[in-house]
């Protein structure tokens, strides 16, 4: 069996309401500005490091300012999701305890520290897990900790499931196979298997 590697955002769950909401009142207090971030305009960034998107929010800001404004978004949307969480895609609470009786789940993102256990908790199915990286771990983009997770973990035929073309420019890195979550939010160039549904992936050929 191969063992298979989880996005989150775009893949397990939807978060971006609570998180442009997060970021608007932590830019608000800070800067006295209501930077306006709706649930569509922050869905181009998930997916992105943590440094892009600090970029991308605050492009004119001085690198130290940038980066305190950006962490402090960052936590105060994993304190918003611990309160009121992301809404889990269809099929993906039911379809985990599936896939972790016959082979070993993982999660990759390049989400901030704390981001990938407040989802377990609020899935209750941390303990389907085998392991999991994050960019705040490292530092390091995608590529690179799929790397460090497939050697830390001794993987054999891993696989990743993400929704964007920086997930498959990080499979291409790490030299591993994608499955395409077309539910999500982005796209690919690259053909590839694909669901339309997470529930998919225990019928999958690519995926066993």
């Amino acid at each position: 069996m191969r063992e298979i590697i989880l996005d989150i955002d775009g893949t397990l769950w939807d978060s971006r309401q609570v998180v442009a909401d997060a970021w608007n009142e932590v830019t608000l207090a800070r800067t006295g500005r209501h930077p306006g971030h709706t649930r569509q305009s922050v869905g181009h960034l998930f997916g992105k490091t943590m440094t892009d998107i600090a970029q991308a929010l605050f492009p004119t800001l001085p690198a130290q300012e940038r980066d305190a404004l950006a962490w402090a978004c960052f936590r105060a949307e994993n304190e918003a999701l611990e309160r009121t969480p992301g809404d889990f895609y269809p099929g993906v609470l039911e379809t985990i305890p599936q896939l972790a009786r016959r082979q070993r789940i993982f999660i990759a993102s390049n989400c901030q520290a704390g981001y990938i256990e407040l989802v377990l908790r609020h899935s209750g199915l941390r303990d389907c897990f085998s392991g999991w990286i994050c960019f705040d771990d490292t530092g390091l983009p995608k590529g690179e900790n799929l790397k460090l997770l497939i050697a830390r973990h001794r993987m054999e035929r891993p696989i990743y499931v993400g929704d964007t073309q920086g997930d498959w420019e990080a499979c291409q890195a790490a030299g591993i196979p994608m499955i395409f979550a077309s539910y999500g939010l982005g796209r690919v160039e690259a053909p590839l298997p694909s669901i339309r549904r997470f529930d998919e992936l225990l019928t999958l050929p690519e995926a066993q």
